[in-house]
Parts: structure tokens; C-alpha cells; sequence
């Protein structure tokens, strides 16, 4: 990644729909050079910084396919620099600072021609704004700033046109159920990372079963005992050959014997198709869970962190520590049980436990920083970059190459 004209933060928030799946995600970028105050009252940063993120690197790969809201001041609403963006995947987010007048509802409807969606950011409904609300596909509602008794009054307004509403700061699952209630069709927060209550979810099978395993790669258990945990968890084992055969292209024939298949997959993709495995388990909503993505990205950027520090022998361990430290540390969550109970059941070494349990040591700087990322409270990272010797360039690097990483295994 090249040097860039002036440094930024990137930040990704997911957008869920009413099945809690990942549909898109709002991009905010914020120069490094200025404070946050001083960031938002002036248009020429936003311009500059989203041209820098755009001519560093693409959005697609960031978006991976899904929708990306993007803020947008005045300058860059009226600028021709938004044809750089994705078009079909761009939905622009016009902030509350931008005076909704008839220039502006013609403006959108200019893009809108283009193929852009666009948003109303942090918006108050008024009558005077009937114009635009046919001009526009989104309406952003700052739930902690509209007062709860107000809601249904401006969601019943608003249904007159066929535009999508969409729930800001939405940080409990008691929101999330009063907002789809009211009829909002799209949920931005972190609601899906906190559980309901603790009460335990009792570990299914299967997810016991991937435990099992995963404490036996930790321990390089002999394949023979591999294939014992897989023979007494029939699902797991389905999965397993399903999931050889579609990787192992150009074989002549299928792979029959788990014996074969755990051989054939090799432990390190092995373990990794169970820490993914984990958060997709008997969930219908599979790679679009939002709890999995997160998982995936702090465990992917862990990584590439400290892959980018070491060039010898002993990176891939502590790498796939990292890995496993990002991937882990959401697991209460999925389960609605303690961290320290959960480890209990994982043979993890020092480091790694206290990581996940208070995060301290290097590992727990990391994953502190992945989270930090996540709420996009830049204030937060700067520091932390400092004391795990990161430099910004470093880390849009790893941002982009755990953005962008896939996993084939996860998919099948």
C-alpha cells in the first residue's frame, strides 16, 4: 500500500435487516491531522479523505459485496468525485449539516439517475421536507436522540413514501425488538454483541463437539483421536467430507474416510473451519451473522498485525495465536456464558487467557485495539497504536486484508 497523501482512519459498522444479517455497512473515514471537532465542521476533509481512501484502495473489496452507506457533506454532494465510488453499492448519507432545500432534492434525484441510493443522516421529521422524502431511499433515525414517545408518530409519517427506515444507536436487544415493532426496516448498533441476559444457552452438541476438537489441534492430538470425536458427532463429520470434497478440486474421486478427509484438510485449515464453524453452527443466517464477521475480521487482522512485525519460524505460532485470540474472544457472547467458563473447557495457554479475560499482555493490546476499531472510537486506537508499535499505514493494510479475506471454508 502506497504511502498515503494524508492519513486516515478507517471505520466499518455493519447495517442488519430485520433477520439480524449483515446488508451493508457505513463507512466512516476521519483524518488522522485533525480533531473530531474541527473533522466535522469542514467539508474539504471529507472531500480529501474519502478521495485518499478511494485512490489507496477499492471499496468494493472493503464492502465485500454488501452496501456501503457513506457520510457525505455539502462540497462532495455537489462534487463529481462521487462517480469514483462503486455506484451500485453506494448509498450516500447526506449529514444533518446539509440545508434540505430544492437544490439539493434535485441534486439527489440527479444521482439517483446515476444508480446511487442516498440517506437522510441523523434526520428529524418535518413537514417541510415532504420534497425530499420522494428524492431519497433511506431515512437514518437517531434513536437515543428522538424521544421514545414521538417514534410511531414519525414511522407512521414517514411510511407515506416508499423509502427504508433505518435505527441508529441501536445498543440493546430490547431496541432492536421496540424499533422492529415499530416497523423499521434496518438496524445500525451493536445490540447482536451483548447477550439478552447470561442464563447459560445450554451448549449444543455440535458446538461442544467443535470445542472438543479445537482443544485437540491446540494439543496436536494424533489424527486417530481427530477422527474419534468426529465419528461420535455425525453432523460435524457430514460437514467435514462436505466441505473436503468441495475444496479438494481436481481429485477424481470423493473422499470417503475422515481419516482421509482430516489428512486431506491439514490441521491448520482444519482449525480454522472450526473457529468459523462456531458462529455459523445451526444459525440461518450463516456467513451474513454479524457476530461471525466480527469474529472473523478481529481474528484475521490479529493476524496480519503480527505477521507484518515477524519475518521468521516462530511468526506462524504466534500468529495463529492471534487468530485464535480474535476468533474466541466473542464466544461468550455466542453463547451466553462466561469467558472464564468457557475457557475452562479449552487447554489455552497464558497469554491467550489473559487476552480474553482482561485483556492484558500483547495479545489483549491487539484484540483491545480490533475492538476499539469496530465501535470506530479512533480517539481510543491512536494510543494503542503507539504502544503495540503499529503505524497507521500498517494497519489500513491489515484492515484491508481482513476486510477483504473471505474464507472459502466458511461459505461451503
Amino acid at each position: 500500500m502506497g504511502q498515503n497523501n494524508e492519513n486516515f482512519f478507517l471505520g466499518r459498522q455493519p447495517i442488519l435487516n430485520r433477520k439480524q444479517e449483515i446488508v451493508g455497512y457505513e463507512l466512516l473515514f476521519r483524518a488522522t491531522t485533525v480533531n473530531r471537532a474541527e473533522f466535522e465542521s469542514c467539508s474539504q476533509a471529507s472531500t480529501s479523505v474519502i478521495t485518499s481512501a478511494l485512490s489507496n484502495f477499492g471499496l468494493q473489496e472493503v464492502l465485500g459485496g454488501k452496501f456501503g452507506f457513506i457520510n457525505v457533506y455539502l462540497g462532495l454532494f455537489l462534487s463529481e468525485l462521487l462517480e469514483l465510488l462503486p455506484i451500485r453499492q453506494s448509498v450516500l448519507e447526506l449529514l444533518e449539516t446539509i440545508e434540505l432545500d430544492d437544490h439539493v432534492a434535485e441534486r439527489c434525484r440527479e444521482l439517483r439517475k446515476l444508480g446511487f441510493k442516498l440517506a437522510l443522516d441523523d434526520h428529524v421529521y418535518s413537514p417541510e421536507y415532504h420534497e425530499i422524502y420522494s428524492a431519497v431511499d433511506y431515512i437514518k433515525i437517531d434513536i437515543l436522540e428522538t424521544s421514545p414517545e414521538r417514534l410511531p408518530e414519525i414511522v407512521r409519517k414517514l411510511r407515506q413514501w416508499p423509502l427504508k427506515l433505518l435505527a441508529e444507536k441501536v445498543e440493546t436487544f430490547e431496541q432492536f425488538e421496540t424499533c422492529a415493532a415499530l416497523g423499521f426496516d434496518y438496524f445500525q448498533g451493536y445490540f447482536f454483541e451483548r447477550p439478552v441476559v447470561l442464563n447459560k444457552k445450554r451448549f449444543d452438541v455440535s458446538s461442544r463437539a467443535m470445542l472438543t476438537l479445537l482443544q485437540q489441534l491446540t494439543m496436536d492430538a494424533p489424527p486417530e483421536e481427530l477422527e474419534q470425536t468426529f465419528k461420535e458427532n455425525p453432523s460435524l463429520s457430514y460437514n467435514l467430507l462436505r466441505l473436503v470434497n468441495s475444496v479438494a478440486l481436481g481429485m477424481r474421486e470423493k473422499i470417503k474416510t475422515l481419516r482421509h478427509a482430516i489428512l486431506m484438510l491439514g490441521t491448520n485449515h482444519l482449525r480454522r473451519w472450526i473457529q468459523l464453524s462456531l458462529f455459523s453452527g445451526n444459525d440461518s443466517r450463516g456467513i451474513d451473522n454479524p457476530l461471525l464477521e466480527m469474529a472473523a475480521v478481529r481474528g484475521r487482522l490479529m493476524e496480519t498485525l503480527v505477521l507484518q512485525k515477524l519475518q521468521h519460524a516462530s511468526s506462524s505460532e504466534q500468529s495463529e495465536e492471534a487468530f485464535m485470540t480474535g476468533i474466541l474472544s466473542l464466544l461468550d457472547v455466542l453463547f451466553e456464558t462466561p469467558m472464564d467458563e468457557i475457557i475452562s473447557n479449552l487447554n489455552l495457554n497464558e497469554e491467550i487467557c489473559a487476552a480474553l479475560l482482561d485483556r492484558s499482555g500483547r495479545l489483549g493490546e491487539l484484540l483491545l485495539l480490533a475492538e476499539k476499531l469496530e465501535v470506530t472510537d479512533f480517539d481510543a486506537v491512536t494510543p494503542l497504536l503507539e504502544r503495540c508499535g503499529i503505524t497507521l499505514d500498517e494497519l489500513l493494510t491489515a484492515q484491508l486484508e481482513a476486510f477483504n479475506w473471505r474464507s472459502g471454508i466458511i461459505a461451503h
